[in-house]
């Protein structure tokens, strides 16, 4: 889904394999982060997101998936956590385009693709959720690293909420760091492997196909879904509770290269058997399901932690 000559293949790949766009973890996950978060933040930091999210064009879609009958206190928590969704609900929205080559998920080098300018800009800047780190297995040639990336746009967002910048450019960088603090503790976000059959890489996994048979995932997506799959608020307010609690130590590391250096150090634990070199299709056994699966849990929860450590510390 990234880098060159890649759009025809992945049109094919979606067409015979049933593959999974890259959305970072699924809905569920980012709203498990950003309910982790909240968890966190003072009583004055939760007024200050609450007053900022409400700025969101699509707000009145996120209170038609609140539970009638919740409290204010919840519907509260609930919008933020919604909020954590947004840059993957645009995909969906008319009202936004694609920018960039390769369907969107490769910047051109124009100077939109680095814009930060609020709710004004209607484009979907899919290539702001992810930073490639390429490896190889076989010594096969490395590409670079595209930018505008997840790195440089968190550190963009983050610059702009400590400032005296206006809050609705902070409502719009709010909503994006939301999301894409959960996106780099997703290990494929920050992974691309190289290999003889794959010289171009595997777009963060993407174009490793997993199949039972029948084929219905790839690895990027199976590596998403862990968390659970669900647009309701409820359904994540529950997977996260079950979350195992984050390392102090680690949840105050909160520079956003420590976090993509970490999930491409998880390389091990993805790129294991039973998957092994090329494309595939590979059979998902029980023990890497249960090893990810854990490995997912604690990104998740460390995600929610930092995340709300930097509000906390930073949002004016």
């Amino acid at each position: 889904m990234r880098k060159g000559h890649r759009l025809v293949a992945l049109a094919l790949l979606w067409i015979l394999l049933c593959s999974v766009p890259s959305y970072g973890w699924f809905d569920l996950g980012h709203m498990a982060v950003a309910y982790v978060a909240y968890q966190r933040l003072t009583p004055q930091k939760k007024d200050r997101v609450d007053a900022l999210l409400r700025m969101n064009p699509d707000l009145k879609n996120w209170l038609t998936l609140i539970p009638p009958g919740t409290s204010k206190a919840d519907e509260r928590m609930m919008i933020f956590m919604i909020a954590a969704t947004w840059p993957d609900r645009i995909k969906k929205d008319d009202h936004y385009k694609d920018d960039g080559t390769e369907g969107g998920n490769l910047p051109d080098g124009k100077p939109t693709n680095s814009q930060n300018i609020g709710y004004a800009d209607l484009l979907r800047h899919k290539y702001w959720h992810f930073v490639d780190i390429p490896f190889t297995q076989d010594g096969t040639k490395l590409g670079g690293i595209p930018v505008p990336n997840a790195k440089t746009q968190i550190n963009v967002f983050r610059s702009v909420l400590t400032s005296n910048s206006s809050d609705a450019l902070k409502s719009y960088d709010l909503a994006w760091l939301l999301h894409m603090v959960g996106d780099v503790h997703q290990p494929l976000h920050c992974i691309e492997r190289y290999g003889k059959t794959q010289p171009d890489g595997d777009a963060g996994g993407n174009f490793v196909k997993l199949c039972a048979p029948p084929c219905k995932d790839v690895l990027h997506g199976f590596w998403d879904g862990l968390p659970g799959d669900s647009d309701d608020p409820v359904d994540a307010i529950k997977v996260a509770k079950q979350l195992p609690k984050a390392n102090k130590n680690l949840a105050g590391k909160l520079d956003t290269a420590v976090w993509i250096k970490e999930s491409f150090w998880l390389k091990k634990y993805v790129y294991v058997n039973p998957i092994g070199l090329g494309g595939g299709p590979f059979k998902i056994t029980d023990a890497y399901r249960k090893t990810a699966l854990a490995i997912a849990n604690q990104r998740v929860a460390l995600a929610g932690a930092r995340l709300g450590n930097i509000l906390n510390k930073e949002l004016k």
